[in-house]
């Protein structure tokens, strides 16, 4: 039967789009609890579900992808869980958006039927992303795809917060809350992008109430919300004011007068003029602050931001000059109204901090408000003591510290939203008992729930209050944060609550893949819910890649027009071209630098290994002869020792977490050792198809490629499965086959010495070659000689071998006598000596091409000496770009050698020829 064949050319669409339909179809990703294999899990970090796939999409699931192909082909019990974001805020505007464009909006629609067009918009749209990760080839379990909304997540969700309130790690109370007047909710502090900007600092004058000649210069970034404000701050011990403390003020712009109160902790004596103003309903220190010294709380903000000031007694001009106002517009009129009245010393840029909303970017104010709280710090410290023993570990090992500082920092963490799309809080209230139904809000008629109202938490709705009341129970209309129930991902996932056996078998997971910006978004949070709800971590390794940059190291924004789409170099390059890039730039700790180029060159490897398969295939008919590998050629045992070397290494890697490395090995053993040197040295053996060399050689083809397909795969799986198909193999598959592993019948140390051997004198026929200005095909004549008994033998052993490769018109081995040596250019590099005429070569073009050269080497090592003479690059570089710059170094050093050795024999050759 004859072998099958590939396409002249490898067209990646038809390919991929085949090939994962198969894959799916045949239910080859799919989980099973009662598989022998040891588990290994890991769950996806759920995209949006309103989110389109971004290159940032693309690393992360390529490199769980990679993880999750290899252990399944080492045997291993594989569940990969995939599924998408309900994304609360985000998911609301995008439906708020259409509803704009029709002419409506959500409180015109009423919740119920708001929330029914953003179900139908997420059975149509969002499941975009989906099909765009399985484009990408994302081998997860597409059979247990879950939604963060769907019932068991949401009865894990109800479940969770009953008990934490249970457990007293839950409470609700007015605190001052990160407020976006966008989209009308609270935030929690990581919710909140820190922007900075150049301001102004205003410094006021607030004269004293009993001596208004005497006057108190305060320092502020915003003189709009002195209307809210109840006190004034000097540092007890400064000299300036200590005296002052206990006196009153004059509030400018309203009839007020406020107390001067001595606060260490709130007063810097350097900043300003050393005396600020207190507004506790609208700065965060100042509300810690106001409790210190128990003052009155007056909000001035609106939910909207605009300035609403019936409780601050404004003056009735400044009210009727400002209310109503956004803040933006309500500053330059209090700056106006102060410097009217003589009240505004001066003002001055002041570089601040800006906080904004992560998702509409709109600046964040501090407001007062009543919200539902999960007490951290109980929760927090398993998870602190869970990293610190190893129980967890973090890769790379620097951001652990990052998790560490955070975490022992951690504030409360506000859990409700104002939103109306997600999940609703399980906590009810009793109008009966309250004595008064409650206020409604007036925009989309939501029960304005007071602060002494005593909540009812429970899974489902009460039938009655513990007073009995069946009538006028309300639920609380605020909805969870969205990462709530995302912290409950690893385990609800799986069935929790209930006791299934996919939660018996994986959890924990074994690995998480993510970036660094949800450390503390989502990581942290697992780990907390997980030791809190299941008593074990979620996952054992957390491997957080670098941030994907354009080539020049940019954040990617469409403003700046550098943004690479996945979807059109998919298109364009293939989804392994791809993959593998992404793979090999990962390296830890070091943003990606993408770029279509680069993109480009491993589309061009694709290429390579298409063409050498399809080599391969042209010559496998025929019969094949399996022997012991001690018993093949050279060529054979030495390509079996490197693909032997090149498994080790990329399963050690793989281990380490070290894609780049990984995808290095691969990429240097198949396109330089198999492609460049081995296919070139067994085509001479191929000749004769009859022959006992080419029946062993047509068998080693066969296995070490076929070998090298299963290699492959985890990286670039389309590929591999394509060319695997038509290679003599096992199974229906390539996604279910064994990854290879070493084999100590393989290892042929001899052979990689004769081979390295062999390219040392190869590497300086080249060098002469090109020295001396000599065209690629012409065959020259050259003497080589071993400087050891290695060397020689192996030279003598492998003469023709050698010939052969570099198109050699005559090879001698043995030492050059001494009568010939005089034309000839001879280079010495530690075991091999090699020789040939410089008869008729241009001696001054080639006089002048080394002496530019070694000019070159010797600016490139001046360079290289200097960042390793710098101790602050040795400090901040990673040990492989170190050891990089040293080889780097050892190399162009030797090779300046060797052109300086050129240059001497060249310029005598050139002086004599002139001279005769």
């Amino acid at each position: 039967m004859s072998t099958p064949q590939l396409e002249k050319t490898y067209s990646p669409h038809d390919v991929e789009d085949r090939w994962f339909q198969r894959w799916i179809e045949a239910g080859l990703f799919h989980a099973d609890p009662a598989h022998p294999g040891q588990p290994y899990a890991m769950v996806i970090p759920p995209p949006n579900v309103t989110g389109s796939l971004h290159v940032g999409h693309a690393l992360n699931n390529t490199l769980q992808d990679i993880l999750i192909r290899w252990r399944r082909m080492q045997g291993r019990n594989v569940l990969w869980m995939p599924g998408t974001d309900h994304a609360g805020i985000a998911t609301q505007n995008v439906v708020e958006r259409q509803l704009q464009a029709e002419g409506t909006s959500r409180e015109a629609l009423g919740r119920d039927e708001f929330l029914k067009r953003v179900w139908l918009w997420k059975d149509k749209s969002g499941g975009t992303i989906i099909s765009q990760l399985k484009r990408l080839g994302a081998s997860c379990d597409w059979e247990r795809e879950r939604f963060t909304m769907d019932e068991g997540l949401s009865e894990a969700v109800r479940e969770v917060f009953v008990r934490l309130h249970q457990d007293g790690l839950l409470y609700r109370g007015e605190r001052l809350i990160n407020w976006c007047p966008r989209c009308l909710t609270a935030l929690s502090d990581i919710e909140v992008e820190h922007e900075e900007i150049t301001g102004k600092l205003y410094t006021i004058r607030y004269a004293l109430a009993d001596d208004p000649s005497e006057v108190l210069l305060v320092a502020t970034t915003r003189p709009e919300t002195l209307l809210g404000d109840t006190a004034v701050a000097v540092h007890p011990e400064d000299e300036r004011y200590r005296h002052l403390i206990g006196k009153h003020v004059r509030l400018p712009l309203t009839t007020r007068t406020i107390p001067i109160v001595g606060d260490s902790i709130l007063v810097d004596r350097e900043f300003g003029t050393g005396a600020v103003k207190i507004t506790p309903a609208h700065d965060f220190n100042d509300f810690e602050a106001g409790a210190r010294h128990e003052l009155r709380r007056i909000k001035i903000l609106d939910i909207h931001a605009n300035l609403r000031l019936a409780g601050s007694m404004a003056e009735p001009s400044v009210a009727q000059a400002v209310e109503g106002l956004p803040v933006a517009k309500a500053r330059p009129k209090i700056e106006q109204l102060l410097t009217d009245l003589g009240l505004l010393d001066k003002s001055e840029p002041h570089k601040m901090a800006l906080g904004k909303c992560y998702r509409c970017k709109t600046v964040v104010e501090p407001l007062l408000s009543d919200q539902w709280f999960v007490k951290i710090k109980p929760l927090a410290e398993p998870a602190i003591q869970a990293v610190e023993d190893g129980r967890v570990r973090i890769i790379p090992d620097a951001w652990k510290n990052n998790y560490l500082g955070w975490m022992r920092d951690i504030k409360d963490w506000c859990v409700s939203r104002q939103i109306w799309w997600g999940h609703q809080i399980p906590a009810w209230y009793c109008e009966t008992c309250y004595g008064t139904p409650f206020l409604r809000r007036s925009s989309d008629g939501a029960p304005l729930i007071p602060s002494d109202a005593v909540a009812i938490v429970a899974k489902t709705q009460p039938d009655a209050c513990p007073q009995g009341h069946r009538q006028g129970l309300v639920q609380d209309p605020d909805v969870l944060d969205t990462w709530f129930s995302s912290a409950l991902w690893p385990f609800s996932t799986l069935g929790w609550p209930k006791q299934t056996p996919e939660l018996k078998t994986f959890y924990p997971t074994s690995t998480l893949v993510t970036g660094l910006d949800i450390l503390f978004f989502w990581v942290a949070r697992m780990i907390m819910m997980g030791l809190k709800f299941m008593g074990d971590v979620p996952f054992r390794d957390v491997y957080i890649h670098a941030l994907v940059r354009d080539a020049e190291g940019q954040k990617m924004s469409k403003s700046k027009g550098n943004v690479i789409d996945p979807l059109h170099v998919m298109e364009q390059y293939g989804t392994d071209a791809l993959r593998f890039t992404l793979a090999a730039m990962a390296s830890p700790g070091r943003d990606v630098k993408l770029a279509e180029e680069r993109i480009e060159g491993y589309r061009n490897f694709t290429n390579k290994i298409w063409n050498a398969a399809r080599f391969l295939l042209m010559h496998l008919d025929g019969e094949r002869r399996d022997v012991p590998p001690a018993q093949r050629s050279f060529p054979d045992r030495w390509i079996l020792s490197r693909l032997n070397v090149a498994i080790g290494t990329v399963t050690q890697e793989l281990e380490q977490y070290r894609f780049d490395r990984a995808s290095s090995a691969i990429y240097q053993f198949i396109w330089h050792e198999y492609c460049d040197k081995y296919i070139e040295m067994i085509k001479p053996a191929l000749k004769d198809q009859a022959s006992e060399q080419a029946k062993t050689t047509r068998e080693t083809l066969a296995e070490t490629y076929e070998t090298m397909m299963r290699l492959l795969h985890p990286f670039m799986p389309f590929i591999s499965e394509e060319i695997w198909q038509t290679l003599p193999h096992e199974g229906t598959s390539i996604v279910r086959r064994p990854f290879p592993i070493t084999r100590a019948d393989w290892e042929s140390p001899q052979a990689e010495l004769e081979f390295a051997l062999l390219e040392e004198c190869r590497g300086l026929m080249n060098q002469e070659r090109t020295i001396l200005n000599h065209a690629a095909g012409k065959r020259l004549h050259f003497t080589v000689h071993g400087t050891n008994d290695q060397a020689r033998a192996a030279f003598e052993k492998h003469q023709a071998l050698i010939a052969y490769m570099e198109n050699v018109e005559n090879l001698r081995v043995g030492a050059t006598l001494q009568d010939e040596a005089r034309h000839l250019l001879t280079l010495t590099s530690g075991s091999a000596e090699v020789s040939t005429s410089m008869e008729g070569a241009d001696l001054q073009k080639a006089k002048d091409n080394v002496t530019k050269q070694i000019a070159l080497l010797q600016k490139e090592v001046s360079r290289t000496q200097q960042k390793l003479g710098n101790p602050d690059f040795v400090a901040k570089a990673p040990p492989e770009v170190l050891t990089d710059h040293h080889d780097r170094l050892a190399r162009e050093s030797r090779m300046i050698e060797l052109l300086q050795q050129a240059l001497q024999q060249i310029t005598l050759e050139h002086t004599n020829h002139h001279a005769s």
